[in-house]
């Protein structure tokens, strides 16, 4: 003990102590070995013993180290780990550490050996990683050590691990020369370092749902504002700052499996893998394909003892191997291109990313990489399989879709995602209806539209419509698509989309295959909502297919069953209504004949059943982003009843409803609460306000002022609501900020 805080002392004494006690407890020399290190560890200290010391310590890490990931670990939760445990106990790690400060640009060889000690131990070890995370100069100091090819593996693999644990994000410009060690990484680097960027670059998530609320984000809000940039927003500007770094993500992204590096350099990779814990999975998983492959191929590959081919055969390279391996660069770049795309700097992103072709070379893709079908071998990870989201094929398509969502998300970038046939359809069509052709339409490059027969909006629809009910790309294929409709109204992109069947599909999988979960419902009602609104072709297709009362019955029970997923087709359908009975024409007066939908939207009761049920399932304390739509929705019912001089009438059918329910005051009470945040939430935010303009087609000012009225304090007014409260159970000014 005297010896761990002063280093001094009875030096004979300590080691026979030592020596005596290793025997009896068996801790296989490390308390020595660890004196000797610590001897050695000093900047004129004879390095070539410091390294076969190294050499010594490792491999009794390493051992755990891969007990700790195999399968037998399950089976042994109780296993221990005597050697990583004694190693950390006296002093190892931070000799370890400071062993490899010393070492920089003197032996790659040593950097390596500290770097897999350090790592083994991490992984064995409870709070190792934390207590190193800590160490915010270290963990600088790491970033250095990827100059080296020889060292850049695994200093990547033990960083993401440090910042996967570290309580403040790590800030990118505090790294020395950051633009020069990103430029002159290869394609594999640069690919694997955007596993450390996606940890980097994500605003922290503290993983408690109550901070979700919309409360808690604004309060967050406030203070980022009075602190400045986060430390990820600083992290992005910082890598758009580095010259060429979204180009190349954009070629990673879109290079084909034939362009990817060769076979040398990847199995060359692979070895390092094979001797790096945290790829163990990814490479025992690429080796079963191989092996699955040879037995195919009648034996074309020989293996040896370490699992990698003979050095005869290793130009012959599986295909399947190939795809997987690019399969994991692109999930990292698509991610990062993805959160750039959702950042600050979203249209300079945007800029670029259209500039470099992103879209057409996913495009080109898509078949053969992308939305591959899955090969017989199950190109998956242990303990997985192929329909789990763990697998790095279902992966890629989620990532793939969650960036063409962020991509197309009100931005007029989006037609990037047609071919030039495509958009002359859209003007075919806007011309055939004799309406203004989109000015985004006019204003697309053409040279930077996707190429070939089909653009990748059209692909997409396709793989949708194939899509089995149970899968899981349900939700995201809507999300994506419903993106390309979001803004204001285009006809000839819904046109463009009715066309394809879309509508069809989707009300086949709504009503016929009785879908079950909520996230698919939830993404199918809004992009039905985006796809039908102000469409009267889209609603006659609509009554066509919903053709007997028992479907409608059936549609209807869906819309029912959770208005927090239903609500923005209802609200849809609601301003649609609103629009038909002010039109005068006769296609507009036959579908408001015959349509069931519009028919049952239209009774007074149908609104306010919605009305009351949409104030009553939201409070101020639960808002969400996922379910402020119910409280927009509820207002746009109010404003459309006010354009008619009906907004005391609702007011008081409300009142009846809750003296019905044994409990007057509440719904009230609660909605004026919510419009007093909803005055708090959107009256200072730019980009809220302009999309429910957008959306709804009613201007913001009408909003504001529709929400002045009913909070109203005048009790003589008739379409304030403490009109209709009556003073026992008044109860309007509770403070519902949070700290």
């Amino acid at each position: 003990r005297t010896w761990s805080v002063t280093g001094k002392g009875m030096k004979l004494e300590r080691r026979t102590f030592l020596a005596e006690r290793d025997k009896q407890s068996k801790w296989s020399g490390i308390p020595q070995l660890l004196l000797k290190l610590y001897a050695t560890s000093h900047l004129h200290s004879d390095f070539i013993e410091c390294q076969n010391i190294l050499k010594e310590i490792s491999p009794l890490l390493s051992m755990e180290a891969m007990a700790f990931v195999t399968e037998e670990r399950k089976l042994t939760q109780e296993t221990t780990y005597p050697n990583t445990y004694i190693f950390d106990l006296f002093g190892g790690v931070d000799v370890s550490s400071w062993s490899l400060l010393l070492q920089l640009n003197l032996s790659d060889e040593m950097s390596k050996d500290c770097l897999s000690i350090l790592y083994n131990t991490c992984v064995c070890t409870e709070g190792v990683t934390k207590r190193l995370a800590e160490k915010n100069d270290f963990v600088i100091f790491l970033f250095t050590l990827m100059t080296s090819k020889k060292t850049f593996l695994q200093t990547a693999t033990l960083i993401e691990d440090i910042l996967g644990v570290k309580k403040e994000m790590i800030r990118l410009d505090e790294v020395p020369n950051l633009s020069s060690l990103v430029s002159n990484f290869d394609q594999q680097q640069l690919a694997n370092f955007c596993r450390i960027l996606a940890v980097t670059i994500s605003e922290m998530d503290t993983g408690n749902d109550d901070k979700h609320t919309l409360l808690a984000k604004n309060a967050q809000q406030k203070k980022s504002l009075s602190l400045g940039p986060s430390a990820a927003e600083i992290n992005q500007a910082a890598l758009l700052s580095i010259p060429g770094f979204v180009e190349r993500l954009c070629k990673l992204a879109t290079r084909k499996v034939s362009e990817s590096t060769g076979t040398a350099s990847f199995l060359q990779e692979l070895e390092e893998w094979y001797t790096w814990l945290d790829n163990a999975l990814v490479l025992d998983a690429l080796m079963r394909v191989a092996n699955e492959e040879s037995e195919h191929n009648q034996g074309t590959w020989a293996s040896e003892e370490n699992g990698l081919p003979h050095t005869s055969t290793r130009t012959q390279l599986p295909q399947s191997m190939k795809i997987m391996h690019e399969i994991m660069y692109k999930l990292e770049v698509l991610y990062v291109l993805c959160v750039l795309l959702m950042g600050r700097q979203r249209n300079q992103v945007h800029r670029m990313i259209a500039e470099f072709k992103l879209i057409p070379g996913l495009n080109n893709l898509f078949d053969k990489l992308i939305w591959r079908k899955h090969s017989a071998s199950a190109l998956v990870l242990h303990g997985h399989n192929q329909n789990c989201d763990c697998s790095p094929d279902i992966t890629l398509k989620i990532q793939f879709l969650r960036l063409l969502q962020s991509f197309s998300d009100h931005h007029e970038n989006k037609y990037l995602l047609l071919n030039n046939q495509e958009l002359n359809e859209l003007s075919a069509i806007s011309l055939k209806a004799n309406i203004p052709e989109v000015e985004a339409v006019l204003n697309t490059d053409r040279s930077l539209v996707c190429d070939g027969k089909r653009g990748l909006l059209t692909r997409l629809l396709q793989v949708m419509k194939k899509e089995p009910a149970e899968s899981s790309f349900r939700f995201w294929q809507a999300r994506a698509v419903e993106s390309f409709l979001r803004g204001t109204t285009s006809y000839a992109d819904q046109m463009f989309l009715l066309k394809r069947g879309l509508l069809e599909h989707i009300l086949y999988c709504i009503v016929d295959s009785e879908c079950k979960s909520r996230d698919v419902l939830q993404s199918y009602f809004d992009l039905l909502g985006e796809l039908m609104k102000f469409n009267v072709d889209a609603f006659k297709r609509f009554n066509k297919y919903i053709n007997t009362d028992a479907k409608f019955q059936v549609f209807l029970k869906q819309i029912n069953s959770s208005l927090v997923d239903s609500n923005m087709l209802v609200r849809c359908v609601t301003l649609s209504l609103d629009r038909f009975e002010n039109q005068v024409d006769m296609k507009v007066a036959e579908v408001l004949s015959e349509c069931r939908l519009l028919a049952y939207i239209s009774q007074v009761p149908t609104q306010m059943s919605f009305l009351f049920r949409l104030i009553n399932i939201i409070h101020v304390q639960t808002l969400t982003q996922e379910n402020v739509s119910c409280l927009n929705t509820s207002l746009v019912i109010l404003m459309l009843a006010r354009r008619k001089e009906r907004l005391p009438l609702y007011l008081r059918l409300l009142q009846r409803m809750e003296h019905s329910k044994k409990y007057p005051g509440f719904l009230l009470n609660n909605f004026h609460n919510l419009l007093r945040f909803w005055q708090q939430h959107y009256l200072h935010k730019d980009k809220d306000s302009t999309c429910l303009e957008n959306s709804s087609c009613i201007s913001f000012s009408y909003w504001k002022e529709t929400v002045s009225i009913l909070l109203n304090p005048d009790r003589q007014s008739p379409s304030a609501l403490v009109s209709y409260i009556e003073e026992p159970y008044m109860d309007i000014d509770r403070d519902f900020t949070e700290e």
